[in-house]
């Protein structure tokens, strides 16, 4: 009654251990998410932002709550985007890799996926950029996440521009708009669809399909003009209009769109690298009309030049350097073209702006004579087949990245297949393993069951034949005592009878001498007869009871040891009233002292045992020694024959204790209780 209260109070307190700890866990989010919003107030410095945001993360770590830890290490990741630490960036994004795998977020893992694309591409790193956004649009496919996946293959186009893969880039550019369709147009998605366009109106610029490259600016410029803000995105398509309308030769068309550009309210303010190659591209325009102002085209160009410089601007400078080069060596100011071109060459291999390079490198050629006009034209060359070959090997490199990427996913779905088959198959083969277990436990049970009958009846069969024996040796013992008695009873005493009565007749002899002789005889004659008397009537008496069961025991070990070719010595005590000691202790003593004997010749490689039965302190001490081989008693597995004797002794309330030592033989000392035995 007492135990089932204390377990009932138990059961009580438990919900409110379980509401305790989740009272303490829910504490510990709630600090992680206060820490978080501290982070975000602008009042503490940047050290002291991050300081929050750490200790944030390092609540998330002993939480233990792996969701908790990827939302705190993505606050961090953005500290550290917003700070433009991109190598701490690339780390916290890994890390978020490995959370979301751990905890099967596929949206997060995409996204660590994209922001590591990104990441290496500003770090210069494009393989592994075109690696990342490849994984990125993988895992976006695959959770139908059309909004993210049209943001990475948008991505993964411009990397391909990048590497001159106009065809790969154009195809992935198209599929990323087109999962856009249907998609609420809010601002952020006007602006994605105005990238898009924009960057396939410059892919096709770049392969010369000017009708198409028009076809696509006009449909950015449309979806400029659909946002609230388009953040210069209109008058950017409008530039892109213009400059291929200038490559058509519609030099007429261009400039008036540059001029509307130009006249933006506050561009200058604005965007003032934009309005410096606006006034360039302005300028070569109207020259390329034919009628223009000298003094007004020079003029914007050294507007322009001033202001790319004032901002260390050098890729608006090197543009606007070109074009003057190109300009004063078309009116024919040689020395002027000559120097600007030399600084576009400078400028351009500075920056590795290789349009630029190639026409600097054609315009000195053509400005300069012999040997080094040569040796710009041959560098304009070998730098041409240069880049052929770079810009096919990372088309080589993208197409591998991606062969790879695809069969290590068809990879990983076989895995995932083969996994699920091998769950199905561990199921199956864990219920088969189970109910096999229970099946084979059950023989084992019936086995052990059956065993113990056979072993009842089997000890019930010796008892029975050590008793039959015990019977035909107590039975040959009284014929041959009674055999004996007869003989000395009849023959022997008969005779001394005789003799006694002869003698007596020699009293009627006279004389002292035959007197004392007669007398002395007839008293020597009288002490035999008593003394037979008493033999013939000891030995009409039963023997020491018990004595059968030691009987029984020597022939068992004469037998074994000549059967085994051992040398033997047995001593046993007669203190022992085997009468006074139970049946099934006789027979477990016969039986160990048999298992002994079996084991020395099995495993002892031995020449004599010693067996010794003695009573010590109401003890049945019994010791079986040998000479054999020995064994590491803390090493050796215990055989079934060991396990058997150690049954045994148990069974009977004793102990037994094995004395070995590898090469010295082994003592086995087995004690019994000797007092309240019973038969």
């Amino acid at each position: 009654m007492k135990l089932n209260l204390l377990f009932f109070i138990f059961l009580l307190y438990l919900p409110s251990v379980g509401n305790s700890q989740m009272k303490s866990e829910r504490k510990l989010k709630d600090s992680i998410t206060q820490l978080i919003k501290v982070a975000e107030n602008d009042q503490y410095s940047d050290d002291e932002r991050l300081e929050i945001l750490q200790r944030a993360d390092r609540i998330a770590q002993g939480l233990k709550n792996d969701s908790i830890q990827l939302e705190t290490t993505k606050q961090i990741r953005n500290y550290y985007f917003d700070m433009g630490q991109m190598d701490d960036y690339i780390q916290s994004n890994q890390k978020i890799k490995n959370l979301a795998v751990k905890i099967a977020d596929s949206s997060s893992l995409g996204n660590a996926y994209d922001a590591l694309g990104f990441s290496y591409f500003h770090t210069g790193v494009k393989d592994s950029s075109y690696h990342y956004y490849l994984k990125a649009v993988n895992v976006f496919d695959e959770i139908n996440d059309n909004i993210f996946l049209s943001n990475s293959l948008s991505s993964l186009a411009t990397l391909q521009v990048d590497g001159k893969d106009y065809f790969g880039a154009d195809e992935n550019a198209i599929k990323a708009l087109r999962l856009l369709e249907g998609v609420q147009e809010t601002n952020i998605i006007l602006d994605r669809k105005w990238i898009l366009y924009n960057l396939l109106g410059n892919i096709a610029d770049a392969i010369g399909e000017n009708e198409k490259a028009l076809e696509y600016h006009d449909e950015a410029l449309k979806v400029a003009k659909r946002m609230e803000n388009d953040y210069n995105n209109g008058i950017y398509s409008l530039n892109n209009i213009a400059y291929v309308k200038r490559k058509q030769g519609l030099y007429a068309e261009s400039k008036e769109i540059f001029k509307e550009v130009l006249s933006t309210s506050n561009l200058y303010e604005d965007d003032p690298s934009f309005y410096a190659l606006i006034l360039e591209n302005l300028a070569f325009t109207e020259f390329l009309t034919g009628t223009y102002d000298r003094e007004n085209i020079v003029s914007s160009f050294e507007k322009s030049y001033a202001i790319a410089d004032s901002l260390n601007d050098d890729l608006t400078k090197t543009g606007t350097v070109i074009s003057m080069a190109k300009f004063y060596n078309s009116i024919n100011e040689k020395d002027k073209a000559l120097n600007l071109a030399e600084e576009a060459y400078q400028l351009s291999k500075n920056l590795e702006v290789n349009e630029i390079l190639f026409q600097s490198m054609l315009l000195l050629a053509e400005l300069n004579e012999g040997e080094t006009s040569k040796r710009y034209f041959n560098e304009h060359i070998k730098l041409s087949d240069s880049l052929l070959n770079v810009e096919r090997n990372v088309r080589n490199k993208f197409a591998r990245i991606e062969l790879e990427t695809e069969e290590l996913e068809a990879k990983n779905k076989q895995i995932s297949k083969e996994n699920l088959y091998l769950l199905i198959l561990s199921m199956g083969l864990m219920v088969t393993a189970v109910l096999s277990f229970i099946i084979v436990s059950q023989r084992a049970k019936n086995r052990k069951l059956k065993l113990n009958q056979v072993q009842q009846k089997a000890n019930e069969d010796i008892y029975n034949l050590m008793l039959i024996q015990q019977d035909k040796v107590d039975e040959a013992r009284a014929k041959e005592k009674m055999r004996v008695s007869k003989e000395l009873h009849d023959g022997v005493l008969g005779r001394l009878f005789g003799t006694r009565l002869s003698l007596d007749s020699i009293n009627l002899k006279e004389g002292k001498e035959a007197e004392l002789t007669r007398a002395n005889y007839i008293s020597q004659l009288k002490i035999i007869e008593e003394d037979i008397r008493k033999i013939s009537h000891e030995l009409n008496t039963d023997f020491v009871s018990g004595s059968g069961f030691m009987e029984i025991v020597s022939e068992l070990i004469r037998t074994q040891t000549e059967a085994y070719d051992l040398e033997y010595e047995f001593n046993y005590t007669d203190d022992i009233s085997w009468d006074l000691v139970s049946n099934k202790t006789k027979i477990n003593i016969y039986r160990i002292i048999q298992e002994s004997m079996q084991n020395i010749y099995k495993h002892a490689n031995a020449q004599t045992v010693e067996i010794s039965i003695s009573l010590e302190k109401n003890l049945i001490c019994l010791d079986i020694i040998d000479d054999g081989d020995g064994f590491d008693t803390t090493k050796s597995r215990k055989g079934i024959g060991v396990k058997n004797m150690e049954s045994r002794v148990k069974d009977i309330s004793g102990s037994v204790s094995f004395t070995s030592q590898s090469g010295h033989g082994t003592k086995v000392n087995v004690k019994i209780p000797y007092i309240n035995q019973s038969t």
